[in-house]
């Protein structure tokens, strides 16, 4: 189209521009009548200098063709106003219409309109817009006609009659321009991959094409990764005019039709092979018409050799390859049927912008998809993937990401078995929202781990993370509790690094904010860290949280607080004052108190029931490192398994405690720790000041010992051994009977 002769055209498409010409390019087109000039009133032609007004019947140059099969629409002649008669127009023969033109000012098929296939219509495309439909027996407006009654039209390009309700090609390059607007911007409102391949076919179906086929490389390359193996194309989607329906009643009819021609090409699956006429049409990146040589040739390599007989003959169909940043990524087929006028030349323009704009919005989501993949592998690996079951206390936990489209943050829990039945309860939350929050939270949460394994106190905990956050960078900031929670003295024991305070639910509903030292944050260097010792009693909960769940732009971090509190102790008050709420009910009830507005920030929660182990399924005692230690270990076992009514585990208790109890004796040199444990299994602990952890080998048949722990390995359920600041502890357990 001549860039000189570019003018503005009005979005609008139900009123005609005053001077223009319906079959003009640079005009509007013009559904509505054309009232004939009165005689002795007739204005002039105000043409342009130089310019022959187009005659009637005349073909515009560029002539673009969008048919929409759709709804029928009668137009009512406006009669507020006599408007001026298109200029360059003359007087019809036929009672004043226009070329086309039906009585009543209803041109030929431009009452029908069609939204996209998904209910939808395209913004600024002519065709989107709502249907008038008449229906049989309804008044028909006046000044027009019901178009099914209507004779058949002679389509003024092709000279074929039109039948009724048949749509008509648009004609102007305005209303490609347009058409490749808004389809464009549909397609670039997707997000993922299937966002934007079915954008393409909505827009695409039925404005521009009545069925398309897109194919895509598989597997999809990433970024500047360079495909291995052969170039594989896979039938991604495919979209159509769906069959014609019921217009009475709006049901299918209930004999479906037979199906057409477009409804049986493609193929699902096809390898390009290296020099074939698909790879040469793919290589060339331009699309192409179907009958040209080179497409005519690839197709049976694209469909399927079975399938080449069901597509359009002539240009009814345009092939064209969809290419991203780098490489071909895929094709994209358009289709028309016979019922409709073929492609023009111009229509290549239009593919290749859908095909560029599909392509590179394809590139983006795969790489998008790619990072929130990593993202969310990054986030989830960092948080344990399931909680520990530990002896005298029940855990449940949740986390939630501040946005689905943001996953990876700084927040983490974690819960740490520890010698002696203890377990360690850890939450904490590194500053921002970034993959480098994420790498330094993973950092910190393993040194956590390794310095629990220590089982060095609370706040020895926090010191050694100070000091790692240090050496990870000077802006490494971080929040942390950690809490360590003993079931057999019902204690727990809690050091806090800036972190919110936990909240412990008593079991007759009372929800009480532990007073803990709020303490400096990690990282900030050169502080100490204070813990505290409180009292952990049968049937209480224990909430521990990051500052997302309390904090937010609608309120401050104590307000939170407090509603948390009354939240607790409201939901306790539905279970009674002697039962205590579901774990994991309590926590779905903590993440309702979030509003709309409220997630700013990511939000760990770990929560903590506190069982305890009775002081009846306690045994424990002092040995002393001496040769007679063995049989008076054994002798003990012995007298607590008949307590418990435990006899049949008698003969293997006895020996494993023997067997363990003499390694300890061996390297002692002060007193000997044995206690026996009764849960849901028989757990037996034998501690000494010896720090060195003892070694499973395979004794030879000349040694005298090594035998010990090869035993303990064969008849204990399981087995270990944990360094102490003191020495070491060794414990196994039994299945009861």
């Amino acid at each position: 189209m001549d860039s000189t002769r570019v003018t503005e055209h009005p979005t609008s498409f139900d009123r005609p521009s005053t001077g223009a010409d319906p079959t003009d390019p640079r005009g509007a087109l013009l559904p509505a009548p054309v009232p004939p000039r009165a005689s002795g009133s007739a204005l002039p032609a105000q043409g342009r200098t130089g310019e022959t007004p187009p005659t009637a019947g005349e073909d515009s140059p560029g002539v673009f063709e969008h048919s929409q099969p759709g709804a029928e629409q009668a137009a009512e002649p406006d009669t507020h106003r006599p408007r001026p008669g298109a200029e360059g127009v003359p007087v019809q023969p036929d009672g004043g219409q226009p070329d086309g033109g039906q009585p009543g000012g209803v041109p030929a098929g431009a009452a029908s309109r069609v939204a996209p296939s998904d209910g939808s219509a395209l913004d600024g495309v002519p065709g989107g817009g709502q249907a008038a439909e008449v229906r049989p027996g309804s008044e028909v407006p006046a000044g027009a006609t019901d178009r099914r009654d209507a004779p058949a039209e002679p389509d003024r390009r092709t000279g074929q009659p039109t039948a009724p309700g048949q749509p008509t090609p648009m004609r102007r390059d305005g209303d490609r321009l347009r058409f490749v607007g808004a389809a464009t911007r549909r397609i670039a409102r997707g997000m993922d991959l299937d966002e934007i391949v079915m954008g393409l076919c909505r827009a695409t179906v039925p404005t521009f094409a009545d069925a398309i086929l897109v194919y895509l490389r598989e597997p999809l390359p990433v970024g500047d990764e360079r495909p291995t193996g052969p170039l594989v194309l896979r039938l991604r989607r495919t979209d159509r005019i769906p069959a014609e329906r019921d217009t009475e009643g709006g049901f299918a009819p209930a004999a479906q039709p037979e199906p057409s021609e477009l409804e049986t090409v493609g193929a699902e699956l096809c390898e390009v092979r290296p020099g074939s006429a698909l790879a040469e049409v793919l290589r060339g990146v331009r699309p192409v018409f179907t009958d040209t040589p080179a497409a005519r040739a690839a197709l049976p390599e694209l469909l399927g050799e079975e399938r080449d007989f069901a597509l359009p003959d002539g240009r009814r169909a345009i092939l064209a390859p969809l290419r991203g940043r780098r490489r071909v990524i895929g094709a994209a087929l358009f289709l028309r049927g016979p019922e409709r006028i073929p492609f023009e030349a111009d229509d290549l323009l239009v593919a290749a912008q859908l095909a560029t704009h599909s392509a590179l919005g394809i590139d983006k989501a795969v790489l998008y998809g790619r990072e929130a993949y990593i993202a969310d592998e990054l986030q989830r690996t960092m948080l344990p993937e399931n909680l520990p079951r530990c002896t005298g206390v029940r855990l449940a936990s949740r986390y939630l990401p501040a946005a689905e489209t943001a996953r990876v943050g700084g927040d983490w829990y974690d819960a740490i078995p520890l010698p002696g039945s203890r377990v360690a309860l850890v939450v904490g939350d590194v500053m921002g929202h970034s993959m480098t929050s994420a790498a330094i939270m993973g950092q910190l949460r393993t040194t956590a781990q390794t310095l629990a394994g220590l089982d060095l106190p609370p706040q020895e905990v926090l010191h050694h993370l100070d000091e790692q956050a240090q050496r990870l960078g000077t802006d490494r900031m971080a929040t942390c509790l950690y809490a360590v929670y003993d079931p057999v003295s019902h204690r727990i024991t809690v050091a806090n690094a800036g972190h919110p305070p936990p909240v412990l639910l008593h079991l007759g509903g009372e929800a009480e904010v532990l007073r803990v030292p709020a303490g400096a944050p990690i990282g900030v260097g050169g502080v100490d860290f204070e813990a505290v010792e409180l009292d952990a009693p049968a049937g209480a909960t224990l909430l521990l949280y990051t500052d997302g769940l309390v904090e937010s732009r609608l309120r401050d971090v104590w307000t939170g607080i407090e509603q948390l509190r009354e939240r607790l102790a409201a939901t306790a008050q539905l279970t009674g004052p002697d039962h205590p709420p579901p774990l994991e009910a309590l926590c779905d009830e903590v993440l309702d108190m979030l509003g709309p507005g409220d997630r700013d920030d990511d939000i760990a929660l770990l929560a903590a029931r506190f069982d305890g182990i009775a002081p009846s399924d306690v045994s424990y005692w002092f040995l002393d490192p001496e040769d007679a230690a063995p049989g008076k270990a054994r002798r003990l076992a012995r007298r607590a398994l008949a307590r418990w009514g435990m006899e049949d585990l008698t003969d293997a208790v006895e020996l494993l405690v023997s067997e363990v109890v003499t390694n300890a004796v061996r390297y002692a040199s002060k007193p000997v720790t044995l206690r026996l444990l009764r849960t849901d299994v028989l757990r037996c602990e034998v501690g000494d000041d010896v720090p060195q952890l003892p070694r499973l080998r395979q004794a030879r048949a000349t040694d005298e010992g090594g035998r010990g722990l090869y035993l303990v390995n064969r008849l204990a359920r399981r087995w270990g051994a944990t360094r102490l600041s003191t020495g070491k502890v060794v414990w196994f357990e039994l299945n009861r009977g």
